[in-house]
């Protein structure tokens, strides 16, 4: 590498294993709460489900935002969730990952952590991560939307104006 150079990446990139990351964010405070898991089934995620219960003080209700995977929509979660009233599930719409703001703490995770990382096994990996997540809790800090609701609506508004008028051309 030299200044000026652009990075280069390899293609004899070899894969040591892989894990499964779940994560909690605290979107008011920044403060994540992670697990990796060798599978990514309904009965890991249940299990991540009871950390979070066992850690999020009983009096506060907790939102959960997540994507439409078929693991977060089994009668195993569903029952279990049903049974807790101070659960509260919402799901992005397909394609929209953006909205859920773990998402971004994912990309952190990657950029800062993983994406340049040599990694020889799985247990390296989860160790890295693990670190990654008590570097991050020991000055958590919450994310900001830079812009407002209506401007984020003009912005959709305006892609799906444009989109309409490129398919309408394209016929």
């Amino acid at each position: 590498m030299m200044p000026g150079m652009p990075e280069r990446r390899t293609p004899s990139y070899v894969r040591h294993g892989t894990t499964s990351l779940f994560a909690a964010l605290d979107v008011a405070s920044g403060f994540v709460i992670g697990k990796c898991y060798k599978r990514h089934r309904a009965a890991e995620f249940l299990d991540f489900l009871k950390q979070i219960d066992a850690r999020v003080p009983a009096d506060l209700d907790v939102h959960i935002i997540m994507d439409n995977y078929a693991t977060h929509k089994t009668s195993l979660i569903r029952s279990w969730l049903a049974r807790r009233p101070r659960y509260h599930v919402h799901f992005t719409p397909t394609s929209a990952s953006w909205i859920n703001q773990v998402e971004r703490w994912f990309a952190e995770l990657t950029r800062k952590q993983l994406r340049r990382g040599v990694h020889t096994s799985t247990a390296q990996l989860e160790a890295d991560i693990r670190d990654f997540i008590e570097r991050h809790n020991e000055a958590p800090k919450p994310y900001r939307w830079t812009k407002s609701a209506d401007e984020i609506l003009a912005s959709v508004k305006r892609f799906c104006h444009k989109t309409e008028q490129t398919l309408c051309h394209a016929l």
